[in-house]
């Protein structure tokens, strides 16, 4: 509803654009998007149609920039949330699912499977938590053991996006003394999913078990004992796409409370004039051109050099998804008994609100991390960034 923060470069405008229509084109099934376990067939034709899973790939196997570009997958979950948190979750998750790939996999790994990711023939997954492991990642149980030119691979993953529809799963595991990432095809004998749990904003969730699964050595991605680097290169390179989702729905809240507002009337005056609504609705905006300024500047700074500035993502990913909770908060109340009516959109995305601010990092543990950072650079007196 709003003007962009700054001029956006014509390539990215072209993609925001491109992202917008096909935001657009899945509104009229979007709500039952968004309440499926599985992916919703619609909604990946329409993804497929729009050649967007191209962003989250390599040019050089099937994409549409050199590199993996923190901006363009950005300003594209800005738009695709607004409208479908599945549409954006497929999206998100073709990229997340296959990055380790992209940055480290071998020759022969990369011409295999990442023009099928690009090409939505193979939805992508990463395996990192456990039953009773989330935040905690070293203290995973899953293992991987050398077996001649094999890899042995044994353990539960939970809690995993796109279990069950995945063609591919990239999992960490223990590999000795340290940690990799292997790649597991989802058609491996001796892997079996399971959806035990469903999250208050439906998702494509489940459990994958791994019951000594054998894959070929070459298999593993990147070096031996070298999976948190390539987590630490996802989360630097995905995480600030989390706040671009998060501003896209907050924006779309945003719509609905003005709508209303504007729409009806109360004591003879417009809902938007009367009480606290005013200072309400433009108190949601102000924070909304404030996350969003907070992360198109880190989107842009992580495309440059994703780890250098990951401190940036993971500021603006606690401020986005803070304030998406708290734009969609008042919007409920703004619309008052229409914003509770189970079924509405305004219903959904304070659902889907919800679980921004714990995936993908939650915000206490983020706020940990930024809270070190920031007392070693101001002790050291290093410039402020």
């Amino acid at each position: 509803m709003s003007d962009e923060p700054f001029e956006l470069p014509p390539a990215y405008r072209d993609l925001q654009a491109q992202a917008r229509a096909l935001a657009a084109s899945v509104r009229p099934f979007a709500a039952e998007a968004d309440e499926s376990s599985r992916v919703h067939e619609a909604t990946r034709a329409a993804l497929v149609r729009s050649g967007l899973a191209g962003v989250v790939v390599p040019a050089a196997y099937g994409g549409r920039f050199e590199r993996v570009d923190s901006l363009a997958v950005t300003v594209v979950r800005e738009a695709l949330a607004a409208e479908s948190a599945h549409l954006d979750s497929l999206f998100a998750m073709q990229g997340i699912g296959s990055f380790a790939i992209s940055h480290a996999g071998s020759a022969e790994l990369r011409s295999r499977w990442l023009p099928r990711v690009a090409a939505l023939e193979a939805v992508a997954a990463l395996a990192l938590t456990e039953p009773q492991v989330g935040s905690d990642l070293r203290a995973i149980a899953t293992t991987a053991k050398p077996d001649g030119d094999e890899l042995v691979v044994t353990g539960h993953k939970s809690f995993i996006t796109n279990a069950g529809d995945a063609g591919l799963y990239c999992v960490l595991v223990r590999e000795g003394d340290g940690y990799s990432l292997v790649l597991v095809p989802a058609d491996a004998p001796g892997l079996t999913t399971s959806s035990p749990h469903q999250i208050i904003a439906p998702h494509v969730l489940g459990d994958v078990v791994l019951d000594g699964v054998r894959v070929p050595a070459g298999n593993r991605i990147g070096d031996p004992g070298g999976g948190f680097r390539l987590v630490l290169a996802t989360l630097a390179t995905f995480r600030v796409s989390v706040a671009g989702a998060a501003v896209g729905l907050a924006d779309a809240a945003l719509d609905e409370a003005v709508r209303h507002a504007a729409g009806r009337e109360q004591f003879g005056t417009p809902l938007a004039r009367l009480g606290g609504i005013p200072g309400a609705l433009a108190t949601c905006w102000t924070e909304i051109e404030m996350a969003r300024a907070l992360t198109y500047r880190a989107a842009a700074a992580a495309a440059r050099d994703p780890l250098a500035n990951l401190h940036l993502s993971s500021l603006a990913k606690v401020g986005a998804t803070e304030v998406a909770g708290r734009v969609v908060d008042r919007a409920v109340q703004v619309m008052g008994r229409f914003g509770l009516v189970r079924g509405s959109r305004i219903e959904r995305l304070y659902r889907e609100a919800r679980p921004m601010r714990i995936y993908e990092g939650a915000t206490e543990v983020i706020l940990d991390s930024l809270a070190r950072k920031l007392v070693k650079d101001r002790t050291a007196g290093e410039a402020r960034p």
